[in-house]
C-alpha cells in the first residue's frame, strides 16, 4: 500500500483502540492543529485526505492550548481515549512544551506530532531552524524529550512502524502514559513508501489491571488489622482505575475515613460518611486532624506531593507507617511505604477482602464524623450570602454556583487561589464533576480544558474557573469554542492582581511585590492606580456571549442563565476589596516555601522567624 508517512500515520492511528472491563473506545478520537511550512503538506495533506470519518480535525488558536484541550478529552475519558496535536517547527513546537510537560505529570495521554527539519538536509538552515554548532542532529523538538514519556524522531519511513507501535504501547499504559512525541521532519512526512498492509489492521490495546502481589497484600492487611487511627488518602489513581466504587465499599467495610487530593477529589461523593475532604495545605480541618494523628496512612494512587504532606510536617504520629497502593513501584515506595503495586480498584477490593470483619473503633467514626460536620458548618458560613447587593466574596462565588449545579455539571480549573478553595470547600457530586489540574497547576489550562471536556462529554454543562491573571495567560481558545459551538461557561473571577501568589508573598515577606495589576507609581512601584482593563470586553470580542455582574443578586443571575446557554458564555465578576482572595477558613496546614535566611526588611525577618518554626515540624519518613 503506496502511502506517504503523514497518510500511513493517520490511517494507522484510525486502526488503534484501547479495551478495558470489556468496554472499547478509540485511542486518537480526533487531531487537533495549526499548520505551517513544517506540516502542511505532510500531515495537513493527510488530514485533508484522509477526510473527518477517518480523523476529525480540530483547528486551535495556541500550540500549547491545543495541548491543554487534548488533555481535558484524554482526562475526561478515562484516559481511554485521547487526542493527537500537530504542529509546525520552530515555534509552533516549542510552544507544546509546556503542555507536554503538564500532560506527563499529571499522566495523561497525548500524542504530540511537531514537524521538524529537513532529514536529508537539501537546505541547511531551513525556515525557523536552530542551528547548534557542536551536534548537526539537534532541533528544538529535543526540548520535548524530557517532558514526553517517549519520544522519537522518524527520519526514514520505514522508521515510523516501531515508532507508531512503541508511542502506542506507552499512551495506553497506565503506568507510563503521559506526553508521547514522534518528530516528523517536514520532508519525510512527504515521502511515499510501500507499507505492509498489516501495518493497518486492527490493534486493540488491552489497559490492564494488575492485582496485588499475595505477599504484599498480607502485609498490607496486617498493618490495617493492627492500626487504631488508619486514614485513606485517595489520589487521581482511583479516579483513572474508576475505583470509586470500590473505594467506597471499602470505607463502608472498615470505617476508615477517605482524604483526597485535588486529583482524587470527588471519587468519594460529598455527603458519603467516610469522605473527610480535601487534605494538606488548601486541604480541611477534618481531613488534615486525622492526619496528624493517624497512624497508618494508605496511599491509593497518589503520588504524595508537597501539597498533600504539607511539605512533610503533616503526619505526625511518632510511629505512623504507610501502604502505598499504586500501580507504579516509583510511587509506592514512598515514605518508606509497605508497597502494594497494584490498580486501584483491584488493590482496594482485595485489601477489603483481606481484612473482612475488622473495623475501626465506633469511637472514631463518631469522632470525624463530628469534625466533619463542623467543617460544613464552617463552608456554609463562608458561602452564605445575606445582602443580595454586595460585592461577591471569591467564596461566594463558589457557593452561589454550588447551590445552581447537579452531578451533570464540570468544573475546571487549575490556578491561582480558585483551587485551594475548591479543594476545601467544593462539595463534589459525581467522581468526574471536580476537575482541577494541580499536578502542573498551570495558569491558561482552563479554557481549552473545557473545551476537551466537552468535548468528551457532549450535553453536560462544562465550566471553567479563571482569574484574571489566568484568562490573560490563554484566552485564544475561545475562538474555537465559538468555531466549534461548544457551550463553555467561562467565569472570570476578576480580582485584579496575582492574588493567590500575593497572598503567598506576603507571607513569606514578600509584601505582595510585583503581584498587583496597577500602574506604576512615582516611586518606581506598582501601586499606582487599577489598570483600565476589561476582560469581559475581550471576551466579547471572541465571540463569547457576556453578562458583566456587579451583585450577588445579579451573579445569581447571570450563573443560572449561563447555565442554560446554547452558545459560550461569560460570566464576568469582580470579587470584593480588600478581601480579593477569597472568604474560607484560612489554609490547615503548612506548604514549604522557602523564606530569605537574612534579610533587612521587617516582613522577611517575621517570616523567616515562622518559617523557622514551622519547618521545625518536618519529618522523615523512614
Amino acid at each position: 500500500m503506496r502511502l506517504t508517512v503523514a497518510q500511513a500515520l493517520l490511517r494507522f492511528l484510525a486502526c488503534q483502540y484501547t479495551e478495558r472491563d470489556g468496554r472499547r473506545h478509540r485511542l486518537i478520537a480526533a487531531t487537533w492543529g495549526i499548520f505551517g511550512h513544517g506540516n502542511v503538506a505532510g500531515i495537513g495533506q493527510a488530514l485533508l485526505e484522509s477526510g473527518p470519518a477517518a480523523m476529525p480535525f480540530l483547528q486551535g488558536r495556541n500550540e500549547q492550548a491545543m495541548v491543554h484541550a487534548a488533555v481535558g478529552y484524554a482526562r475526561q475519558s478515562g484516559r481511554l481515549s485521547a487526542h493527537a496535536v500537530t504542529t509546525s517547527i520552530g515555534p509552533g513546537a516549542t510552544n507544546l512544551v509546556t503542555g507536554a510537560a503538564l500532560a506527563t505529570v499529571n499522566r495523561i495521554p497525548v500524542l504530540l506530532l511537531p514537524g521538524d527539519t529537513f532529514a536529508t538536509r537539501p537546505a541547511d538552515p531551513v525556515l525557523q531552524q536552530l542551528e547548534v554548532p557542536y551536534a548537526g542532529d539537534l532541533s528544538v523538538n529535543d526540548t520535548l524529550r524530557p517532558v514526553s514519556r517517549y519520544f522519537d524522531r522518524v527520519t526514514r519511513p520505514e522508521a515510523l512502524i516501531p515508532a507508531a507501535l512503541q508511542a502506542v504501547r506507552v499512551l495506553t499504559d497506565p503506568v507510563q502514559t503521559g506526553a508521547v512525541t514522534l518528530a516528523l521532519p517536514q520532508d519525510v512526512q512527504a515521502q511515499a513508501y510501500d507499507w505492509p498492509p498489516e501495518f493497518f489492521a486492527e490493534r486493540v490495546w488491552r489497559v490492564r489491571r494488575p492485582r496485588p502481589d499475595r505477599d504484599e497484600l498480607a502485609a498490607a492487611a496486617a498493618a490495617v488489622r493492627a492500626a487504631a487511627r488508619p486514614l485513606v488518602v485517595a489520589g487521581g489513581g482511583v479516579r483513572h482505575s474508576g475505583a470509586g466504587a470500590a473505594l467506597a465499599a471499602f470505607a463502608e467495610a472498615t470505617g476508615i475515613p477517605v482524604a483526597v487530593t485535588q486529583a482524587g477529589k470527588g471519587v468519594l461523593p460529598h455527603g458519603h460518611p467516610a469522605d473527610a475532604g480535601g487534605i494538606g495545605h488548601t486541604g480541611t480541618a477534618t481531613a488534615d486532624a486525622l492526619a496528624r494523628e493517624a497512624d497508618l496512612v494508605i496511599a491509593a494512587g497518589t503520588r504524595l506531593t508537597d501539597f498533600t504532606t504539607a511539605s512533610g510536617t503533616l503526619f505526625q504520629h511518632p510511629g505512623v507507617r504507610f501502604v502505598g497502593l499504586n500501580l507504579d513501584p516509583y510511587d509506592a515506595h514512598k515514605l518508606a511505604a509497605l508497597p502494594l503495586v497494584a490498580d486501584a480498584r483491584e488493590g482496594l477490593d482485595e485489601l477489603r477482602e483481606a481484612v473482612a470483619g475488622h473495623r475501626v473503633e465506633p469511637s472514631y467514626e463518631d469522632a470525624y464524623g463530628r469534625a466533619r460536620q463542623t467543617w460544613e458548618t464552617r463552608v456554609d458560613q463562608a458561602w452564605a450570602a445575606p445582602d443580595e447587593d454586595a460585592v461577591p466574596t471569591q467564596a461566594q462565588v463558589l457557593g452561589l454556583l454550588d447551590g445552581l449545579v447537579d452531578d451533570t455539571d464540570v468544573l475546571v480549573n487549575a490556578a491561582g487561589s480558585l483551587p485551594g478553595d475548591l479543594h476545601k470547600l467544593w462539595r463534589a457530586r459525581s467522581g468526574d464533576q471536580y476537575h482541577v489540574e494541580y499536578g502542573y497547576s498551570c495558569m491558561g489550562y482552563e479554557i481549552p480544558a473545557a473545551i476537551g471536556v466537552a468535548l468528551a462529554a457532549p450535553g453536560r454543562p462544562v465550566w471553567a474557573l479563571v482569574g484574571d491573571g489566568t484568562y490573560l495567560m490563554n484566552p485564544t481558545e475561545i475562538v474555537t469554542a465559538v468555531q466549534e459551538r461548544l457551550p463553555i461557561k467561562v467565569v472570570i473571577v476578576d480580582n485584579r492582581g496575582y492574588a493567590s501568589i500575593g497572598g503567598l508573598s506576603a507571607a513569606v515577606g514578600g509584601e505582595g511585590f510585583g503581584t498587583a495589576y496597577r500602574f506604576r507609581a512615582p516611586d518606581g512601584s506598582y501601586t499606582g492606580d487599577p489598570l483600565p482593563v476589561d476582560l469581559a470586553a475581550n471576551a466579547a470580542s471572541l465571540g463569547m456571549a457576556v453578562i458583566r455582574t456587579r451583585t450577588i443578586s445579579d451573579l445569581r443571575k447571570a450563573l443560572a442563565q449561563a447555565r442554560l446557554a446554547d452558545r459560550p458564555t461569560c460570566v464576568y465578576a469582580q470579587t470584593r476589596t480588600p478581601d480579593t482572595v477569597s472568604g474560607p477558613p484560612p489554609a490547615q496546614a503548612w506548604w514549604d516555601v522557602p523564606v530569605a535566611e537574612t534579610a533587612t526588611r521587617e516582613a522577611a525577618v517575621e517570616a523567616r522567624e515562622e518559617y523557622d518554626r514551622q519547618a521545625a515540624q518536618r519529618r522523615r519518613h523512614l
